[in-house]
């Protein structure tokens, strides 16, 4: 079972009633891929394999008013556009590279449909 570090503790600091938001999410994601390197940065934790595939932060993609408390966003790298009203914000950075960034205010969130995502984004950052 996924223990955080002390770099993650301090980077929740700002936002304390997200970590169990974190905790959640971590603790699946390392139950599926425990091989996951984390990279805590000032603004966000990278989660990768070869590459990044997972990124979690509490970047400003909708309006304040529209965002629930707490919350976090979980930012994959995927080969297309994902269509999903889920989906806050979808960018191509490079051609053949999207961005989406989900706004996860509850547990209930982190479900089966957005880990399928999580795993869709992990293999694309494994094979690209």
């Amino acid at each position: 079972m996924y223990k955080p570090g002390q770099d993650e503790l301090m980077f929740f600091d700002r936002q304390p009633a997200a970590f169990s938001l974190y905790e959640a999410f971590t603790a699946r994601l390392f139950e599926m891929f425990p091989s996951t390197s984390i990279r805590v940065q000032k603004s966000q934790i990278t989660f990768s394999n070869r590459h990044v595939y997972a990124c979690v932060s509490f970047a400003r993609v909708k309006k304040k008013a529209e965002l629930p408390n707490p919350y976090l966003v979980l930012t994959l790298g995927l080969s297309y556009p994902l269509q999903s009203d889920r989906a806050a914000v979808k960018t191509e950075p490079y051609p053949g590279r999207w961005t989406t960034h989900f706004v996860i205010g509850s547990l209930s969130e982190l479900d089966d449909e957005l880990f399928s995502w999580v795993r869709q984004a992990y293999e694309f950052a494994e094979y690209k």
